[in-house]
């Protein structure tokens, strides 16, 4: 199984992903027909080919190439933890990786599917063993996590070697305590969680409140209390 994704090395060859200013997600311009695009980021595009399908290509872009050697690294850092996909191989400019079944917390809330509290348990533990191999678990969101059968995976590594904490997960987890039991399998409509993500992607990390964050967004689900 190691090295049958070479067979995908053609079509991958026709791939062309093009980055875009302000941070915002890739365009894909062109790809081969075998091939579906199951995903798209800031740095690169994902795509399954149904002839190797035990496998995802993470395709970057030309600018974002030096990033694909970096993640490569910390996936081989990472490598026999059941927290993160695996890493089969490397490309010119592509990732070889384990094709990864689920669903995303994100997903999850469009759906009205439960997060089990094993899910965020196993993130934390994620975490932990990050940490222990030198590296720094950061950008840890709704999207990068999958729920794999009642048990969590995270989906993304590529900030591990930058420092600081960006304090996402922890107020993922304090949301998930004291947020959450509220709304626990209901559905969420997609435009509350993207007025959600947008409000957070422009807070002021200096004069940023959780508490109050959380008041501003159940006035979303509850209206607006007297």
């Amino acid at each position: 199984m190691n090295s049958d994704w070479k067979r995908a090395e053609e079509a991958l060859r026709l791939v062309e992903v093009v980055g875009q200013e302000n941070n915002k997600p890739v365009s894909v311009i062109r790809f081969a027909e075998n091939l579906r695009c199951i995903g798209i980021g800031t740095d690169a595009a994902v795509f399954y080919d149904p002839d190797t399908p035990d496998y995802a290509y993470k395709v970057y872009t030309a600018q974002s190439l030096e990033k694909k050697d970096v993640e490569a690294r910390i996936y081989d850092r990472l490598k026999g933890s059941r927290y993160f996909p695996r890493c089969y191989g490397v490309g010119p400019n592509y990732l070889v990786l384990s094709l990864e079944q689920g669903m995303t917390l994100y997903d999850c809330l469009l759906h009205g599917v439960p997060v089990p509290e094993q899910a965020i348990q196993d993130v934390e533990e994620a975490r932990q063993f990050v940490r222990s191999q030198g590296l720094n678990p950061r950008d840890i969101h709704l999207k990068n996590v999958l729920l794999q059968e009642g048990r969590g995976k995270v989906l993304d590594v590529s900030e591990y070697i930058k420092e600081g904490n960006d304090n996402r997960w922890e107020h993922l987890v304090w949301a998930y305590q004291h947020v959450y039991p509220l709304i626990s399998g209901a559905k969420v409509p997609l435009w509350i969680l993207e007025t959600i993500t947008n409000w957070y992607n422009r807070i002021d990390t200096a004069t940023f409140g959780i508490e109050d964050f959380a008041k501003r967004v159940s006035g979303l689900f509850f209206g607006e209390r007297k």
